[in-house]
């Protein structure tokens, strides 16, 4: 399995399974964002979830490092942008289902969700640093107070989801086998709305939003771009693929 769409009702659910880690390549970003933009043609709120260990791995290194040039770094980069875009400018409410780890793309997906619900083994966190690379800033911004996040994109700490919590940037904190049923019960309220409001109300508060996320990440990648230029990205990703 890779990407799947249930969407037999007002909630769409959009579910990514993809062994071991749920770590994606390039393609299954894209084919993500798709199916992200295709769930908000018709539901009334999408659900974002996933099978497996955690929530997101973020990008496979293993397969940039497995191509020659820049090519996988330019495709994941752009992979990544447009499946972060597709969360927010997705017509209609997304509600993101985190459990285990949601680390580097997870928090990209997670951040620009309108609303996060977690398990109780949930936590969040950039190893980019760590990786040779930068992203996803603007996204851990939306969760966490502004030192935090600068602090965890320095040192690559993580953050529990109850930590979230405390901050409002998770909704609710609950057992993992009720996860899924919690993200129904939200997104059934919202679906019993008006869904010409609601999907009024999501484009009046992106244009209200005091960032553009896609400009700014736009921006991060680009310092990514320039340590893979220098050496530091494929010294750091080398490293990863071989204590993996």
């Amino acid at each position: 399995m890779a990407i799947t769409l249930r969407d037999d009702g007002p909630v769409a659910e959009v579910v990514v399974d993809v062994p071991p880690v749920n770590a994606l390549k390039a393609r299954t970003w894209h084919e993500l964002a798709e199916t992200i933009t295709r769930a908000g043609e018709s539901a009334r709120v999408v659900v974002l979830r996933a099978e497996g260990r955690g929530f997101n791995a973020g990008v496979d290194i293993k397969e940039m490092q497995a191509t020659e040039g820049h090519t996988a770094l330019i495709a994941a980069n752009r992979g990544c942008y447009a499946a972060f875009a597709a969360v927010y400018d997705c017509a209609v409410p997304v509600i993101a289902a985190v459990h285990g780890y949601c680390l580097g793309g997870g928090v990209g997906l997670a951040g620009n969700a309108d609303i996060v619900v977690a398990s109780d083994d949930a936590y969040f966190g950039l190893p980019e640093v760590d990786r040779g690379a930068l992203g996803a800033a603007t996204h851990l911004a939306r969760l966490v107070p502004q030192q935090l996040m600068r602090a965890m994109v320095y040192t690559c700490r993580n953050v529990t989801a109850r930590e979230l919590h405390t901050f409002g940037s998770v909704l609710e904190v609950v057992p993992r086998d009720k996860l899924r049923d919690t993200a129904m019960e939200v997104a059934a309220q919202i679906a019993d709305k008006d869904p010409y409001v609601i999907r009024r109300a999501k484009e009046s508060l992106n244009g209200i939003d005091p960032v553009d996320v896609k400009r700014s990440y736009r921006f991060e990648q680009g310092f990514t771009f320039e340590l893979n230029l220098m050496g530091a990205g494929d010294r750091h990703r080398d490293r990863f693929v071989e204590g993996s």
